[in-house]
């Protein structure tokens, strides 16, 4: 291949851009080809030349990807996707997907509850974790949807790629790809030998593990057992109790079996399974309080008196504080090829049990108390049979799918009586009752007392849910370089809810207030302390339809096309344009009883241009888009539900849209330097909808920034030692966020003298390695957010308004440590 100088403007650009940023985007790189796409994570060892090597140049973009449910390389796919390799996720010492998706412009996951995330793409997400509602992201692992967010952020596991699909999917993906998917594929049993170690040991106590063993066990036989172990010790003292937050305890171990029972015909069998058990999220009290665990915080808080949460101490108390998650997934693919296609059926169940329970006052005053726990248990069925060909005509796909679910969920608020008084008098402004009437009562004598009693109130919510699918998606050939894509999948989904407020539980109240009636006692009590004990006889927080079933079921259905036109101006470059319509079935509000929302509906139009330019060992990609999405449900703080005073989570519906644009170039000037570029833009705004105090937001912005990128490099040298020394860094950046007038009760942009909340975040990752030609023993060195930057994500208001007791949560400081590796 003769080489040819860059146009002096691109060269310009592309050595501008890697100069500021200095770090390497999460993109394909180009060693991450051949090999992975056969599930064998070895990479072989680059030649020592100076010059870029031709065959490797032609490589860009030549990863083997399934974004439409077909084998196809990268570059030949027309939706704007973006890979994530085993390869990077070994550089970052990435341990789930939330610890990488700040490399992915467009992309957030915030898995500081793992099983509670959140996803986002191009701006869209849905905050509420309730069994009621599911997430616009849709979760797929080896093509089946990951069911609820409990299950959905797993530790990385043995993976071969994760694919990262933007704008809506919903032709190509079984379930709620409104917003974009995120396929996750893993490794298959190979015909060879093949085991691997890698242990890293870091700062806070860091001991992460991972161990394969591939074992052929005939000619049509093969088995892959893999394990992870990641452990760590925590970054913040708790203050209340002496425990470190912030850790990380969480064990998974895979095990697949592969059987070629005909040359035609091959079964895979798999086995999932995890073990988290942890310390939930550290909240920050923002409050300067005193030492006395009885004085009662000032009310209301102070924004000007607040203190900074990424030096403050931790204080959090809650009794029963964990998280944990126990998860099982079995999967099992059959497949045959015939001489016109092939037919492959896919049978999957998932189950797991999660617990979370963390403090929501940020304090360890008894008098304001209040810790929350979210408990479910959830199974699901996934059955699939696909069809799948290709002639010179076309290249087709076509199946059925249904879904069952069974999900349930307990939402408890855990607090006490003297909380209650607090409540009482913040809130309703009638002094202390308890407290009041406590000390009337030993004040005669009398050894009755209503403080230091336990609280409990709980909704209970059950979910039985059904979809039924039939999709089919054409590439129609219409010349050489034309091509035609046309798809439609029908979906309908059946859901059977229900909610129970179960009566509150508050034992020691009750049984000291049966006493007092049962001696007469009640009855000398002034009206006015009779009328305060009455009030506190039945549910504070959860207030209605107490001792209820409530049961609603509904049945939707939706049409969801997609159009894509693409041609090819050479072999080399590639231009498309699109429109997909993208759908999520209804939902419900685990805490609002009786409440429906209709489905997300989104379109999405699309232009864009896949380039790779072997001459200049450069690949470019761009692409322009606008989305409609009507009916978006969000999780929002109401801090004055029904007029209680009490606050409340609710579901909001809002109708956005957004136009964007997204680039993304890898440069390879010699074979041993590699450049990435990655970068967004994106303006969404309201077009309908309100804030929880009611504001209209038509026309505001949504919160999402207008821009994030990352950019980087990645350097190996040769012969040091017998082996390759390589050098990594990453850096990403995501622009602050855009208020609205919402953003400050839910806690997302906000402004005091102490800190400020949705400012521009920045990060970065750096990793010096040391690996023998074949990769068979490797040491690297790793630090992630090397430059130690740290950020207030967010306040929690829940107890604002009742307690005077906001508080944060904050990015986790650095990390750094070693990694040893060995393969044979």
């Amino acid at each position: 291949m003769r080489q040819r100088l860059l146009p002096g403007y691109l060269r310009s650009v592309l050595y501008g851009g890697v100069a500021i940023a200095l770090c390497a985007p999460f993109t394909a790189r180009a060693d991450d080809t051949g090999q992975q796409a056969k599930g064998d994570t070895a990479t072989s060892a680059a030649p020592s030349s100076t010059a870029p090597d031709a065959s490797k140049a032609k490589q860009l973009g030549k990863i083997v990807v399934t974004a439409q449910t077909r084998s196809q390389e990268m570059q030949e796919v027309p939706i704007p996707l973006q890979i994530i390799t085993a390869q990077q996720i070994q550089t970052l010492a990435a341990t789930d997907l939330s610890k990488i998706a700040i490399f992915v412009p467009g992309l957030g996951v915030d898995g500081s509850q793992p099983t509670q995330p959140s996803y986002s793409l191009r701006g869209i997400s849905t905050s509420n974790f309730g069994v009621g509602t599911e997430s616009a992201v849709g979760v797929y692992v080896d093509g089946v949807y990951a069911a609820r967010s409990g299950g959905a952020l797993l530790a990385f596991n043995d993976i071969q790629r994760i694919e990262v699909l933007k704008g809506p999917q919903g032709t190509l993906f079984g379930r709620n790809a409104a917003g974009g998917a995120i396929s996750i594929v893993t490794n298959e049993p190979s015909d060879k030998w093949e085991g691997n170690a890698v242990v890293r040991v870091g700062n806070e106590g860091q001991r992460y593990g991972s161990a394969l063993l591939n074992i052929p066990l005939n000619n049509d036989m093969a088995l892959r057992v893999s394990v992870v172990d990641n452990q760590s010790d925590g970054w913040i003292k708790n203050q209340a109790n002496g425990q470190r937050y912030g850790g990380n305890d969480d064990w998974g171990s895979r095990i697949v079996y592969r059987w070629n029972i005909t040359p035609d015909t091959r079964v895979l069998l798999s086995w999932d399974h995890e073990r988290l058990d942890q310390l939930p999220r550290p909240q920050i009290g923002i409050v300067p309080l005193s030492s006395d665990v009885n004085q009662r915080p000032p009310f209301p808080a102070d924004p000007s008196t607040f203190l900074n949460p990424l030096h403050a101490p931790l204080y959090n108390d809650a009794i029963n504080a964990a998280e944990t998650r126990t998860f099982n997934g079995a999967n099992l693919v059959v497949d045959h090829s015939f001489s016109w296609g092939s037919l492959t059926s896919t049978t999957a169940w998932r189950g797991f049990d999660t617990y979370n329970d963390m403090d929501n006052d940020g304090t360890n005053h008894v008098v304001s108390y209040l810790d929350t726990a979210n408990i479910e248990h959830n199974n699901s069925w996934y059955q699939e049979f696909k069809l799948a060909g290709n002639n010179d005509l076309m290249d087709w796909v076509s199946g059925v799918s249904f879904y069952s679910e069974q999900a349930r969920q307990g939402s408890q608020v855990n607090t006490n009586t003297d909380s209650l008084d607090t409540l009482a008098q913040n809130v309703q402004g009638v002094g202390l009752p308890l407290t009041e009437i406590s000390q009337g009562l030993q004040a005669m004598g009398l050894p009755f007392s209503f403080l230091g009693d336990s609280w409990r109130e709980q909704i209970n919510n059950d979910g039985r849910f059904k979809a039924y699918a039939a999709f089919g998606d054409v590439i129609w050939h219409l010349n050489d370089t034309w091509d035609l894509t046309t798809g439609l999948r029908y979906t309908q989904d059946q859901k059977s809810f229900t909610w129970y407020n179960m009566p509150r539980q508050a034992p020691a109240y009750d049984q000291t207030l049966a006493a007092l009636q049962a001696s007469g006692i009640y009855d000398l009590l002034p009206p006015s302390a009779q009328q305060a004990l009455g009030v506190f006889s039945s549910n504070i927080v959860f207030p209605n339809a107490v001792g209820q079933w409530v049961q609603s079921k509904r049945t939707w259905h939706d049409l969801s096309p997609r159009v894509v036109l693409s041609h090819k101006f050479t072999s080399d470059v590639m231009g498309y344009a699109s429109v997909t319509k993208g759908y999520k079935a209804g939902g419900y509000n685990s805490l609002e009883i009786g409440s429906v929302y209709q489905p997300e509906k989104v379109w999405n139009y699309e232009i864009g241009l896949k380039t790779v330019l072997p001459d200049y060992n450069l690949l470019l990609n761009a692409s322009a888009y606008y989305y409609r999405y009507s009916n978006l449900q969000s999780n929002v703080l109401n801090p004055n539900y029904s007029g209680s005073g009490v606050p409340f989570y609710m579901v909001n519906t809002s109708d956005q849209h957004a136009h964007g644009l997204e680039f993304e170039a890898q440069w390879v000037p010699i074979d041993a330097l590699r450049f990435n570029l990655t970068g967004a833009y994106i303006n969404a705004t309201y077009l309908k909808g309100l804030s929880s105090s009611g504001v209209d937001l038509s026309g505001q912005p949504t919160g999402e920034p207008y821009f994030s990128a990352t950019a980087g490099f990645d350097y190996t040298v040769h012969g040091v030692a017998r082996g390759d020394l390589e050098l990594s860094m990453q850096y990403a950046y995501r622009g602050p966020t855009r208020c609205n007038a919402d953003s400050g009760i839910q806690g997302i942009c906000y402004s005091t003298p102490a800190f400020t909340i949705g400012q521009s975040t920045q990060r970065t990752d750096a990793r010096l390695d040391w690996h023998t030609p074949d990769q068979r023993w490797g040491v690297g060195l790793y630090g992630n957010n090397i430059f130690n930057k740290r950020y207030v994500l967010g306040v929690g208001n829940e107890t604002t308004s009742v307690f005077g007791t906001p508080y944060a949560t904050v990015t986790p400081p650095r990390t750094y440590g070693i990694e040893f590796r060995a393969r044979f």
